[in-house]
């Protein structure tokens, strides 16, 4: 059974009641206290010791889980258990139920639904626990309860039900119309003739109390075949000429009917809303017409196969595999209002994701419509996971703080997963549906917003995509899965023509995508459509990788070794990205063999533009050796390319991402303490060693990245757990807090006003400024490296007159002492620290510099010029006249300005390339005192005062 996950934990959904769990007293009514009595022992939480928490709800009108205490995953909402003696504990729900779970006393309750679960969310009692209510019971014996039977047009359906009290009156209502009455214990009663689909509900009722139960019919429309129109593709087609019609279209080999279901026809769709089928594409669709322009509606696709094969549901009810948003009965009431203003309502009486159809939407009005990316070659990327970046988790988190990226001087930043995920607070690799928006993060436009202003800025945005594989909400998941447990839920079965069954190489993570499907490959397509045309992203980093090939079921061997088939999909994936966009970065997490890496890295790269896939360099170990300053495995040679065996300078290195454990954190907790004056468990000493890390880094020639809060040195461990305890992967009964939501120090400890950590912000930005201005940095290198403590960083681009930068001496000093270090200056004369502007008079190249435990030197031939660079700010700037009667200028070249009233109103906005002798004409605004914002080719920005008399 494939659970649904929430921050990768599951609740599962089928009935039972274990042997564990008994209550005092032994039956009870909805108007009394009852204490529920667990027992652990043979559970999941039999071995552990700590605080026992109960996900409970009740069964209300027939309908389960409603009322339920708290949110699912936030153990601080939800009732502790009482431990008694033993391995047993207790519940004490008091003073009846009805108060208890906040149910009106005229509805009926008649079950209480409750999974235990440890403190951490990663140990629970599995399947659900559903108690009894009252000592009057219905037993509903055919069809099974919320069941969908599948019937020919004119066939029949035989109900029987039994109680537990006597005598009692029965009412069978379809489609909410009562068609058979009876008096007496026992019932039975066989609905004919059926012609269209029904909804049942059969109502018994003894006394004061009415118990309820739910069953379906859907009948077999015959479907009709019919050439699917042209230009149509899978999704929803929205007529451009006629908001009122949009057709939906569903790739289901296999399937015999399909009916689309929603808010368009009150979810009992007709045989008007049965799909067509062009069978030679294998694709179901209809046309939908009547629609609104503006209005949300909301549906559902109900996929029938007469004949599953074993454990294989008959019917599935789900969302659009194309989907571009979602509502999510599971997630969508967790969601903050700061985050998604006036989320679509889920409609009720409905079960798992809906898809949101919305004709006569209004385009996103671009700023920057044909964004110039940053040269791959010289790329600074800043690893970015919303959820932990600041206190409100979204994406107006990152605007409101796109001058915190500017000061840094990087230019792109990588989202990870953004894409609608299960649950709300994780990671984002729990993908459900890859074309959809997670709606935690904030709706469609204000991430346009966001991408758009980071443009207006001169930074890129890359988005990280999770296409090796798919979670148990994932449509095509669910249409073609083992569910032999029958609770909607499962795993890819072996008809799946998406998924593999079993994973084909070593990790296996939720549902394993068959690359080599067709189907599969249209999918993936169709996401990096979506994503680069709808949303401008500038580039993706690709999750995963390795598990691109279907050669490797379980042989570790096998995925880390060359596989054809793995570098021919990846690289038909890439072709179809470049010809969307010929300047987009493909970024690949491999982390694999040099001779199939070179397969990408190398790939189309002497075309103009430039191809080339950026592989990822994960150089944690390395650089954690370094920075708690020990001399063993800290090589860092392959932080660049050259040793890769590639035709360019483009692995995008880096000393931590999210995936590694944070070096100050390692040297806090492991670092070399020998010297008491340089003991790098201390903070101040810790800190002050990142620089370094910094020097022999960022500067190596070639893309780099920092994740994020590395340069305010982020001394929290990636195992850091929401309650501030630290536990690792080994820990198996606390669990992992790998994925758990992270504090904010960072703002609330105001870190960037510390002068440790300061410090270190302060010196990677001045080598960034370096690295991203400076045309030697992408030219060649050598490192010193290897077993020693004393790294030496050489970068130099013969090419480039003796008048500019063309040499660059990083020397490194990571022991705990202080090192004479041989600088072997390429050659003699006036060298330049270019952190600080002093120079060295070079008269002997192998001369010795003494350099202090845990800092760095970076000299240059020539200093920079970064006064003049286009990163610079805008000192010298002003406007005039001003005060202005009716117009004014500006005496720099600009792009655009904005001016902007006291109360934060943007009034007016000019945009083009203007000269120093340009006249901005503001005749038409009131007297009063403005903003003006000038940006100019570099995005500089600069804002000033202006009167209007």
């Amino acid at each position: 059974m494939k659970k649904i996950y929430t921050l990768l934990l599951g609740i599962c959904c089928c009935l039972g009641l274990d042997a564990q769990v008994t209550t005092t007293p032994a039956t009870f009514e909805a108007n009394q206290s009852v204490t529920i009595n667990f027992n652990k022992a043979g559970t999941n939480l039999s071995a552990y010791t700590g605080t026992i928490y109960a996900h409970i709800g009740v069964t209300v009108n027939g309908t389960p889980w409603q009322n339920v205490k708290g949110s699912w995953g936030n153990n601080t909402t939800q009732p502790a258990l009482t431990f008694v003696s033993g391995t047993t504990y207790k519940l004490d729900i008091t003073p009846d139920l009805y108060t208890y779970f906040g149910v009106a006393t005229s509805n009926t309750i008649t079950q209480i639904c409750v999974v235990f679960r440890n403190a951490a969310g990663t140990a629970q009692t599995s399947p659900d626990i559903f108690i009894p209510v009252g000592s009057f019971q219905l037993t509903l014996n055919a069809p099974a309860v919320n069941s969908t039977t599948i019937v020919n047009s004119g066939g029949s359906l035989a109900v029987s039900a039994s109680n537990t009290g006597g005598s009692a009156n029965y009412n069978l209502l379809a489609n909410g119309v009562s068609i058979n009455t009876f008096s007496g214990s026992a019932y039975s009663f066989t609905d004919t003739n059926i012609t269209t689909n029904k909804n049942y509900e059969l109502q018994v009722t003894q006394g004061a109390t009415t118990h309820t139960r739910k069953f379906a019919v859907l009948v077999n429309p015959g479907t009709i075949n019919e050439t699917l129109p042209t230009g149509m593709e899978d999704g929803i087609n929205y007529n451009a000429s006629d908001a009122t019609k949009a057709t939906l279209v569903l790739t289901a080999p296999g399937k015999d009917f399909v009916y689309v279901a929603g808010s368009f026809n009150n979810w009992q769709p007709t045989a008007a809303y049965a799909m067509k089928k062009d069978a030679s594409a294998n694709k179901f669709w209809l046309e939908l017409t009547g629609l609104t322009s503006g209005t949300n509606y909301s549906y559902q696709y109900w996929v029938v196969d007469q004949t599953p094969s074993s454990g294989s549901p008959s019917l599935v009810k789900t969302a659009d595999p194309y989907s571009t948003l979602v509502l999510s009965p599971f997630d969508d009431p967790y969601i903050p209002a700061a985050s998604y203003p006036s989320i679509p309502t889920y409609p009720t009486g409905q079960e798992r994701e809906v898809t949101v159809l919305k004709t006569g939407q209004t385009a996103y009005n671009w700023q920057v419509a044909n964004f110039t990316k940053p040269e791959k070659d010289n790329l600074v990327v800043y690893e970015v996971l919303i959820r932990d970046f600041d206190a409100a988790r979204n994406f107006q988190s990152i605007i409101d703080r796109i001058q915190y990226f500017k000061d840094l001087k990087v230019n792109a930043i990588e989202l990870m997963p953004v894409m609608e995920f299960e649950g709300n607070e994780s990671w984002g690799y729990n993908t459900s549906f890859h074309m959809a928006l997670d709606k935690y993060y904030g709706t469609a436009d204000k991430l346009r917003e966001l991408i758009d202003l980071c443009h207006q800025n001169g930074i890129a945005v890359i988005l990280d995509v999770a296409l090796n594989h798919a979670f148990g909400r994932n449509p095509m998941v669910r249409m073609w899965m083992k569910d032999s447990d029958g609770d909607g839920w499962g795993d890819a079965a072996a008809d799946n023509p998406y998924f593999n069954e079993f994973a084909t190489h070593s990790y296996s993570v939720g549902n394993d995508f068959n690359h080599s499907s067709a189907y599969t490959k249209y999918y993936v397509k169709r996401v990096i459509k979506q994503w680069i045309q709808e949303f401008h992203i500038d580039g993706f980093r690709w999750d995963l990788t390795k598990g691109f090939t279907q050669n490797c079921s379980g042989s570790e061997s096998c995925t880390n070794s060359y596989q054809q088939d793995r570098v021919d999909v990846l690289k038909e994936y890439t072709d179809y990205s470049w010809s969307l966009d010929p300047t987009h970065y493909t970024i690949f997490e491999h982390l694999g063999a040099d001779n199939e890496e070179q397969q990408w890295a190398n790939y189309r790269v002497n075309e103009t533009p430039s191809k080339g896939v950026m592989m990822w360099g994960n150089m944690n170990n390395a650089y954690g050796q370094l920075s708690m300053g020990f001399n063993s495995s800290n090589d860092i040679t392959r932080m660049g390319a050259s040793s890769h065996g590639f035709t360019n300078n483009r692995v995008i290195g880096y000393a931590e991402s999210h995936d590694e454990e944070r070096l100050m954190y390692k040297n806090l907790q492991f670092g070399n303490s020998t010297n008491a004056a340089h003991n790098v468990k201390t903070l101040s000493v810790a800190l002050s060693r990142m620089s370094a890390i910094g020097a022999v880094s960022l500067l190596v020639p070639g893309p780099k990245m920092i994740w994020h809060f590395g340069e305010l040195g982020w001394d929290l461990s990636i195992y850091t757990c929401t309650d501030g305890t630290v536990n690792t992967a080994s820990d198996a009964i606390a669990g992992d807090c790998k994925l758990a939501t992270k504090p904010q120090p960072q703002w609330t400890g105001n870190w960037p006003g510390v002068a440790g950590r300061a410090q270190i912000f302060n010196d990677w930005t001045k080598m960034i400024q370096l690295k991203t201005t400076q045309p030697v940095f992408k030219a060649s290198y050598s490192i010193n490296s290897g077993t020693t403590l004393t790294p030496r960083l050489y970068v130099y681009d013969n090419a480039l007159p003796s008048t500019q930068l063309k040499n660059v001496v990083v020397l490194t000093n990571f022991n705990v002492t202080s090192q004479s270090v041989v600088a072997d200056f390429p050659y003699g004369g006036t060298w330049y620290n270019l952190m600080d502007n002093s120079s060295v008079n070079v008269t002997n190249t192998a001369m010795t510099l003494t350099i202090a435990p845990g800092q760095f030197r970076i000299y240059g031939n020539q200093l920079p010029n970064l006064a003049t660079d286009p990163i610079d700010t805008m000192d010298g700037v002003t406007v005039y006249p001003n005060p202005s009667k009716g117009a004014f200028s500006i005496n720099a070249n600009i792009e655009k300005v904005e001016i902007w009233s006291m109360t934060g109103q943007l009034v007016k906005r000019f945009e083009g390339h203007f000269g120093e002798e340009s006249i901005y004409d503001i005749n038409d605004l009131n007297s009063g005192i403005y903003f003006v914002k000038a940006t100019d080719e570099y995005h500089r920005e600069k804002t000033m005062k202006l009167v209007k008399e």
